[in-house]
């Protein structure tokens, strides 16, 4: 049985202010342990005012190296590309943005490919993964469709990999890479970021159903080993 702990705030503030900080920790931490930090950051709107805070800790940026927990297989600077907002944010303060894909491809798999190679590179497990969450229950791209199986129970040794949801969401109707569940699984520190009631209780409902959950968030935390911090906010 997975641990999870919820941490509940009444002003969005309040939320973000928290979760900066609680990311800056881990930071910190990591390099005094290791020299350098490697971290998994969500994309989307949810976690944007977490990263302005974030963005203004005296943290050694140069030692620290972002990922994005997914991104849709479309170009740099494209307004759907979850690279482009992080590298936004962190580049100018030193950080190594390292990008899953960066440009558009007709074949989503042999960019998954491309993107674990990618990051065999990188000191690994991750010292931590901020997930969020959609309505529909998907967390990082690991989404409802032909690949779900593959993205939850492939080769541990597999990272990233590319996946087309199904249906693809309309608001961004393009192939995925994501990091895939053991990836997620191995990380040093799992967290979660979600607002709203609607997300809360369908992240309540899926860690109910366990491993049996229609929603593949609440598959990916039944498989999960290490404590589980969620972050919600109205």
């Amino acid at each position: 049985m997975t641990e999870i702990e919820w941490w509940e705030y009444d002003e969005p503030a309040e939320f973000a202010e928290a979760l900066a900080g609680d990311i800056q920790f881990i930071i910190e931490s990591a390099i005094d342990a290791r020299g350098a930090a490697v971290i998994a950051l969500a994309g989307g709107r949810t976690p944007a005012p977490i990263y302005d805070k974030l963005v203004k800790a005296k943290l050694d940026w140069k030692r620290v190296t972002i990922v994005p927990t997914d991104d849709r297989i479309v170009p740099m600077g494209d307004a759907l590309s979850n690279v482009t907002g992080l590298a936004k944010i962190f580049l100018p303060k030193g950080a190594r943005v390292i990008p899953l894909t960066a440009e558009k491809a007709a074949d989503y798999k042999a960019a998954g490919r491309a993107a674990d190679a990618r990051l065999q590179d990188l000191h690994w497990p991750l010292d931590l993964c901020l997930l969020g969450m959609g309505a529909d229950g998907h967390t990082a791209s690991i989404f409802p469709g032909p690949d779900l199986t593959e993205a939850l129970t492939g080769p541990k040794e597999r990272r990233a990999l590319g996946v087309m949801p199904d249906p693809l969401p309309p608001e961004a109707p393009v192939a995925r890479v994501t990091l895939s569940h053991a990836a997620i699984a191995s990380a040093r520190a799992l967290m979660i970021a979600i607002t709203g009631d609607e997300k809360k209780g369908v992240l309540e409902r899926a860690i109910d159903q366990g491993a049996s959950s229609s929603y593949p968030i609440g598959r990916v935390l039944a498989e999960v080993e290490l404590p589980v911090d969620i972050h919600w906010s109205a």
